[in-house]
């Protein structure tokens, strides 16, 4: 119980984090922003180095359990790099250059797909295009069919599960539709079994809430809930469980402890953020962008690795920044008009 309180006050803390950052630093924010991120590249380049150095591999899988998994931080501060004109960021382009470098190296060695797919989220966010119109609309059913013939691509490539390199990424990449979708999974087969692991979540899920009821479905099964997997697992940290408190999939786990009314909370929380006023300024109207953005990147992170909820996520940090700034220009903005 005491952890499922901890998760879900977790996004409501990162957000007053935010604001505290801010209130702090003001027009220094996005300064102290930046220099975070090249550190943390820094950091995560570094571990890569004494990785490589401990195994003697290039085997990402490896390599990625030393050094680290995935870091949305570090995307949120390449994108802000790359758009700086948009968000009033001074910095001189030599170091802006060095900045995008090292910070964009770090983010492909994480070798995330999630992080790969935030990249191009929040870049069409920033670029209007998740607001719909007859332009967004072509923009987006191009980058969706450019999407599927990669994807086709890489599919009939076929590449080799335990691939090292490149290979690795290609193999996950290969795997993602299943691995998120899949309706059924022969547990007693550890491949379908590792490959889907995800899914297989969602599915024990929906059927051991279901079989609670209706008051399950619809209220869920109440903080402190588990769930039963069926076997004793090893998870990546080394523990051996069978009872989990949290599923992969935000949507799954908040159906889990308050079912259907939790979901609809969670989706008209996405919809707030997605549904921004507009605004003539065009520092506001392009943290609105990046918030919009923002908005459709959660909806697949939450699918896939618990959105704003996961323990080592740091979004929440970054929203309660972002609408610490936006107000603070619309009150200036407002006072302007008024005198």
């Amino acid at each position: 119980m005491v952890k499922d309180f901890t998760y879900l006050l977790k996004p409501i803390l990162g957000l007053l984090v935010g604001y505290q950052i801010f209130e702090k630093f003001k027009t220094k924010a996005f300064d102290i922003f930046i220099k975070t991120g090249v550190i943390l590249s820094s950091i995560h380049i570094f571990l890569i180095l004494l990785a490589f150095i401990k195994f003697h591999s290039i085997d990402m899988n490896l390599i990625r359990l030393e050094a680290g998994f995935f870091s949305d931080y570090e995307v949120y501060v390449f994108v802000l790099l790359l758009y700086s004109n948009k968000f009033n960021i001074e910095i001189a382009k030599r170091k802006r250059i060095f900045f995008m470098l090292l910070i964009g190296f770090s983010i492909f060695m994480y070798l995330a797909r999630t992080n790969f797919l935030q990249l191009g989220i929040l870049i069409l966010g920033i670029k209007g295009y998740f607001v719909l119109t007859e332009k967004s609309l072509k923009v987006l059913l191009l980058v969706v069919f450019g999407f599927l013939m990669s994807y086709a691509a890489i599919y009939y490539a076929n590449p080799k599960r335990n691939g090292k390199g490149i290979e690795a990424l290609l193999y996950k990449i290969k795997i993602a539709p299943e691995e998120a979708f899949k309706t059924k999974i022969n547990k007693n087969d550890w491949k379908d079994f590792n490959d889907n692991y995800r899914s297989f979540e969602n599915i024990i899920t929906v059927k051991q809430v279901s079989l609670d009821g209706n008051r399950a479905i619809f209220f869920g099964k109440g903080i402190g809930s588990t769930l039963n997997l069926g076997q004793k697992i090893q998870t990546t940290d080394g523990s051996v469980i069978q009872y989990i408190s949290v599923a992969h999939n935000g949507f799954m786990t908040i159906f889990l402890k308050s079912g259907l009314v939790g979901l609809f909370f969670l989706l008209a929380i996405l919809y707030l953020l997605y549904k921004q006023k507009k605004s003539e300024n065009p520092l506001i109207k392009n943290l609105n962008m990046l918030l919009i953005g923002t908005s459709v990147f959660l909806v697949l992170s939450t699918w896939v690795f618990m959105g704003l909820y996961f323990k080592l996520d740091n979004k929440s940090i970054i929203i309660g920044l972002i609408f610490a700034m936006r107000e603070y220009l619309v009150k200036i903005n407002e006072n302007h008009f008024l005198k």
